[in-house]
């Protein structure tokens, strides 16, 4: 295997990447040769799919597939080999279907080859024999690492579009220009494309797209949720029984919340499902008792400490251990081998495992956490946020965001959120808030200095309040006093950043480390063409970000 999608990624001053029998997320080399696999069938069905799509005969369930594939190879997802045998499987006969249907609609044309004429085997050791020629790597001779480089730039993003559209798709929002557009980019990376031009092209396609997913994801939950709104969340137990419920996906939250309904047990979420609660219609459940736990990483304690059954939904599975493997679940995209996995909504089970367990013993003392400060939240207070920036009173607005991790480094995010001037405002999203949203950091004028967006998945609602204090100030957003730091940890981070640059935004601080696909010659060009800032101490990029502005 060989894979370096992710920050967590092996890095060595021979090469970085993970290349061994287990990557460090806990991949083992079956599972990832499979990904491959079915990534490269993906670019077979990308072929056929952009030319339907060009004649206007868009095959939506073939579209639908595709996102919901290419999700399950996002970074600590889908680690069941069985279910990526399934996927390759049925690839195949979504790749056949199309290519019937596009040489219907075009008499006589030859038929396309590459990926699209790929003929996977029938037993898993001969899978494996064929995953060579779906390599991330292919044709690292040929054409150098550079060019790997960006190709795998424009895979990485493309995924994490796909795992934002799925997240519209389940809350029924879905657009052809999103299956087209995806389309497009697996047709182009199945030419193997040498040219640094087009590559980077395409990456900022992906960014503009991706611009047009967030706006279709943020309609999507408020559209089924409500608008969010300021919410204290309770973050410490209450006696009885009880569910966790982790990842992004709402719906599988709000069908727990369905499945325990008239019953006394509690279900809790945990990770980036903590801005649930600031959803009208997810506060309303009864059932809803708070916020359990941190970050994903730290979900092995957290887990094994919990007393009831885990959901995990969408993506930030870890190995699960011994002590809570009979009591957690997947759903959605998520597998591992031997957890069962839950593809109908039907979380009968999960409560019958809620009332056979302990549940908490009695109720900790009340602490609470605010989120739902998602851009309506803000913007309704504009003015007032107006009028505290031109007295003074707010000198400037760091946005820290982004996903969280175990690799060294992280730190950094805690102390800039520390150290920043207390006449400063911090926003966040993402996981990544964890590192310092348990802090009082005050306000100022009644403004909270920690205004809470959301999930990762929230990032327009980020980029929507941005681009509004742009238009009351009358500049561009790179004229504001605002900053933003970025902690990157796998590809819908990567889709994010895209976004960023395709619209312009400049000078984003990206860390705690850089991605392993980027080249150092890469990584110039993100420097010198969109101002991309590796970080480097709080404390000086502070004072820098602070000076900039000044200027």
């Amino acid at each position: 295997m060989f894979c370096y999608q992710c920050e967590q990624t092996t890095r060595a001053e021979s090469g970085s990447g993970c290349a061994t029998a287990k990557g460090v997320c806990g991949k083992d080399e079956t599972t990832a040769d499979l990904q491959d696999l079915l990534i490269y069938q993906l670019k077979g069905i990308g072929q056929y799919s952009m030319r339907l799509h060009a004649l206007g005969k868009p095959d939506a369930a073939a579209d639908a597939f595709v996102r919901h594939a290419m999700f399950t190879t996002l970074t600590n997802v889908n680690f069941s080999r069985a279910r990526f045998v399934e996927m390759i499987a049925e690839a195949a006969k979504v790749r056949d279907r199309l290519r019937d249907a596009y040489e219907a609609a075009t008499p006589g044309t030859p038929r396309l080859g590459g990926p699209a004429a790929f003929v996977p085997a029938a037993a898993l050791p001969d899978l494996l024999q064929q995953a060579n020629i779906a390599s991330v790597r292919a044709g690292l001779d040929l054409v150098g690492e550079d060019v790997v480089g960006l190709r795998a730039l424009v895979l990485y993003g493309l995924k994490g579009v796909a795992a934002y559209a799925h997240h519209a798709d389940v809350l029924g929002q879905s657009r052809d220009e999103v299956g087209a557009g995806i389309a497009h980019a697996l047709d182009l990376l199945a030419s193997d494309p040498a040219d640094i031009g087009v590559l980077l092209e395409e990456s900022l396609a992906l960014g503009r797209l991706n611009f047009k997913v967030m706006e279709l994801l943020d309609a999507a939950n408020t559209g089924t949720y409500g608008i969010p709104a300021p919410t204290q969340v309770r973050t410490t137990p209450v006696a009885g029984k009880a569910i966790l419920v982790s990842g992004h996906d709402l719906l599988d939250l709000q069908r727990v919340l369905e499945a325990v309904k008239g019953t006394s047990i509690n279900v809790y979420t945990h990770g980036e499902l903590l801005p649930a609660h600031s959803y009208p219609n997810l506060r309303a459940c009864p059932n809803l008792a708070g916020n359990y736990g941190s970050a994903w990483q730290n979900q092995q304690l957290e887990f094994a400490a919990f007393p009831g059954p885990i959901v995990m939904t969408s993506n930030c599975l870890i190995e699960p251990q011994p002590s809570y493997r009979n009591r957690i679940f997947t759903s959605g995209p998520v597998g591992w081998p031997g957890v069962r996995h839950i593809a109908d909504g039907n979380f009968a089970q999960v409560v019958q495992a809620a009332n056979a367990l302990p549940g908490f013993a009695e109720t900790a003392p009340e602490k609470t956490i605010l989120v739902g400060f998602g851009r309506n939240a803000v913007l309704s207070v504009a003015g007032q946020v107006i009028e505290a920036v031109k007295s003074g009173a707010v000198k400037h607005f760091f946005l820290i965001g982004g996903c969280d991790g175990a690799a060294p480094g992280r730190n950094y995010y805690t102390d800039f959120a520390e150290k920043a001037p207390k006449d400063t405002v911090l926003l966040t999203l993402g996981c990544g808030k964890f590192r310092f949203n348990m802090e009082d950091h005050g306000d100022i004028g009644g403004i909270p200095r920690l205004l809470d967006v959301g999930q990762c998945n929230d990032s327009y609602s980020a980029i929507q309040i941005a681009l509004a204090l742009a238009n009351a100030f009358q500049c561009g957003v790179n004229e504001l006093p605002l900053s933003l730091v970025v902690s990157w940890f796998e590809q819908k981070a990567a889709a994010v950043l895209l976004t960023l640059l395709a619209l312009g935004v400049r000078n984003v601080r990206l860390g705690p480390s850089l991605p392993a696909f980027l080249t150092p010659a890469l990584i110039g060009v993100l420097v010198e063409k969109f101002g991309v800032q590796p970080i480097t101490t709080a404390e000086a990029d502070i004072a820098a970000s602070l000076a900039r502005s000044a200027a």
